[in-house]
């Protein structure tokens, strides 16, 4: 099973690297996007006729199936679109964007105002931490369209089995478990995630838990979600949007005390970009509006528990729903 996701800081430590490969030296990579696709519900009149537009994304699954969706959008309003999904890290698709080698690509509200802006704090409210980011990337040659409520956040989840056993279903609930029945509350997460303030000991710190060294497990994320689904240990860090949360029956705890920070997906555009083609945020409003944590597990379990193709999984979801039509 494929790994989806890439742990959040780590991708600062390949920055030189990505940097040089996919911006210093321009990106070089790319095919043409040619699906046969008309408008349906988006793209009507076809307002991108004669645009030359070129999508980005991350490598991981779901961003490959968000830059495929919106590579999808902009065909069926008229306009010819290069593929350029799939770079390596986090901070290469940006730059990419940025610095005019890219249109536009899905990123994360979260993402963007830790990693990229550098804030410490994150906003408890997801739309008022969209609209930090909109105004701080502002000066940055970047402009963010309104967000999806999919929000690619941490929760704990724990299997059928466990749920039943402990009928726990917020982290609250968690907290207090601990403290009535400590042997109860076993955690498998990332190394990473154990030790930074936004993982594991602010998460213990803001819902007044207290685990044991002996009740904290380490691990590869991968390998978490399989020990959470044997229940080898009760709870597991998972991203909320994962395919394999609905793959394997795992029930995510709801952050109560919203401590975790919003990772919500939003269209990022290149500004000139979005002054040439106005156009661009009235085709994306209403697929971004229907994308969802729900939709985003779905999708992604296409790929990563069923082995397609995230390109097809993309369209076909937009056929589906009556975006575009074949």
């Amino acid at each position: 099973m494929r790994l989806v996701l890439l742990t959040r800081t780590k991708v600062l430590a390949a920055v030189g690297g990505v940097l040089l490969a996919a911006v210093g030296c321009g990106l070089t990579s790319g095919s043409p996007m040619v699906d046969d696709v008309e408008p349906g519900t988006v793209g009507k009149g076809r307002p991108l006729e004669g645009a030359d537009l070129t999508v980005t994304s991350k490598e991981f699954t779901e961003q490959l199936i968000l830059g495929a969706i919106m590579g999808i959008a902009f065909q069926a309003a008229g306009a010819d679109v290069l593929d350029r999904t799939g770079i390596q890290g986090s901070i290469g698709a940006r730059e990419a964007v940025k610095g005019g080698d890219a249109d536009a690509m899905y990123e994360y509200t979260g993402t963007a105002w830790i990693t990229y802006l550098g804030n410490s704090d994150p906003i408890t409210d997801p739309h008022q931490q969209w609209d930090a980011v909109r105004k701080a990337d502002a000066g940055n040659g970047l402009t963010w369209l309104p967000p999806a409520s999919l929000n690619n956040t941490y929760a704990l989840a724990m299997n059928e089995s466990n749920a039943r056993k402990y009928g726990t279903k917020t982290l609250s609930d968690v907290a207090a478990l601990s403290k009535s029945d400590p042997k109860a509350v076993t955690v498998c997460v990332e190394g990473e995630f154990a030790n930074r303030a936004d993982g594991l000991p602010g998460m213990q710190k803001k819902y007044g838990m207290k685990l044991p060294a002996g009740n904290i497990t380490q691990m590869d994320t991968g390998i978490i979600y399989t020990q959470a689904e044997k229940g080898s240990c009760t709870y597991g860090e998972v991203f909320t949007t994962d395919g394999r949360i609905k793959a394997m029956n795992l029930t995510p705890m709801a952050d109560d005390k919203n401590f975790f920070p919003n990772y919500n997906a939003a269209p990022a555009i290149n500004s000139k970009t979005l002054k040439k083609h106005p156009e661009i945020a009235d085709i994306l409003a209403p697929v971004t509006k229907k994308l969802d944590n729900k939709v985003a597990r779905a999708l992604n379990a296409k790929v990563d528990v069923d082995g397609q193709d995230p390109h097809e999984v993309a369209k076909d979801w937009m056929v589906a729903e009556g975006f575009v039509k074949e």
